[in-house]
């Protein structure tokens, strides 16, 4: 490996490149949807309702709840709290998805059962134009009060902002929005927090024998509901592995290949002096195992690296999960192994009388 210590480190970068595609790619993604999850989820309270046959994420069904149904709800054994929203996408040249979730929200009502409260600022007129952000986001954002964001293409004021971070991260008045989507009196959800001494498993049962057409979602299964809720994702990034794996053991492959042309005379030498084949393969193999050990340590690091510099300049998540890392690890060895397999064998098969000759 010292003898030709740039082609050396071609290749550990060759393949620390491929592992940190594989991990960062695939850690970006699950961090993104759990963290997505965990807003949703950290709204303070313990069930979601939501209009029968809803299929999807936040943001892409249609306001069919009435607003009305809050107080309802209310009334039901168990239940604490209960508040009307609205949720809904919409296109954002800013973001890298294209689209942004925005929540509707009557303030009161939603910092009662949120706990959310203001930072800089003050609330939004109920009827106008503006909205308050999350300081996580104004950050990322570099916005100040008093800039505008584009939404339904026309300019809301931002006029204030609040802590903690839940649901999404830009709020507007939810008259304003239902206005804008032709759903007066009509929401897309109902947050439900229980009383103390109740389990959701009893609130939910109660809510459900009251209101059957509805669908009750816990909070607390949001994250495996957004995980399942992108099948193809899930196939992109099995595929995306595979291609990573195949490029890492053809960059073995070509090194190998090469150091093997290179040596043939020493490897006459070495059979000359009654090394075995199987000696000499496995010391091929050897180099092509620890090239590889080096690129996977070397990708992974580089993975930390750039998640650390994401995290001072977005609020991206990036998840290192152990289990995709040992996945990354397992992969990257055995293509390394496969990519020294043939030079192994090329030069245990290697005449020792032609290979002294070799020039």
């Amino acid at each position: 490996m010292l003898h030709r210590p740039a082609r050396t480190v071609v290749s550990v970068l060759g393949i620390a490149i491929g592992v940190l595609l594989i991990v960062f790619t695939v850690g970006l993604s699950n961090g993104t949807i759990r963290e997505q999850a965990t807003r949703e989820a950290n709204v303070g309270a313990e069930i979601f309702m939501r209009a029968s046959g809803s299929i999807g994420m936040s943001g892409s069904e249609s306001f069919r709840l009435p607003v009305t149904l809050a107080k309802d709800v209310l009334a039901v054994d168990g239940v604490r709290a209960a508040v009307a929203i609205g949720q809904n996408s919409v296109d954002a040249t800013d973001n890298n998805t294209g689209k942004r979730l925005v929540d509707g929200v009557n303030f009161d009502e939603y910092a009662a059962i949120s706990g959310m409260h203001l930072i800089e600022g003050r609330v939004f007129d109920p009827k106008a134009d503006e909205a308050i952000i999350d300081t996580a986001w104004q950050k990322q954002k570099k916005l100040k009060l008093g800039d505008t964001i584009p939404l339904f293409e026309r300019p809301f004021k931002v006029v204030g902002t609040y802590e903690p971070a839940g649901g999404a991260r830009l709020k507007i008045p939810l008259g304003v929005m239902q206005e804008q989507l032709g759903s007066e009196g009509r929401a897309s959800s109902v947050l439900v927090a229980i009383k103390p001494g109740y389990t959701v498993y009893q609130v939910g049962q109660n809510l459900k024998a009251k209101f059957p057409e509805y669908q009750m979602i816990r909070t607390q299964d949001l994250e495996e509901l957004y995980m399942a809720g992108f099948p193809a994702l899930n196939v992109f990034l099995n595929v995306f592995i595979g291609v990573a794996a195949v490029i890492s053991a053809l960059v073995i492959l070509l090194t190998m290949y090469t150091t093997v042309t290179e040596r043939t005379r020493q490897i006459g030498i070495m059979k000359s002096l009654g090394m075995s084949n199987a000696a000499i393969g496995w010391t091929i193999t050897q180099e092509a195992l620890l090239i590889s050990l080096i690129g996977i340590t070397t990708g992974i690091l580089l993975t930390f690296l750039l998640r650390f510099a994401l995290s001072r300049v977005t609020t991206l998540e990036v998840e290192m999960s152990a289990w995709v890392m040992l996945i990354t690890f397992v992969v990257g060895m055995f293509g390394g192994a496969l990519g020294g397999l043939y030079p192994a064998m090329r030069a245990a098969r290697l005449d020792a009388v032609e290979a002294l000759s070799y020039e």
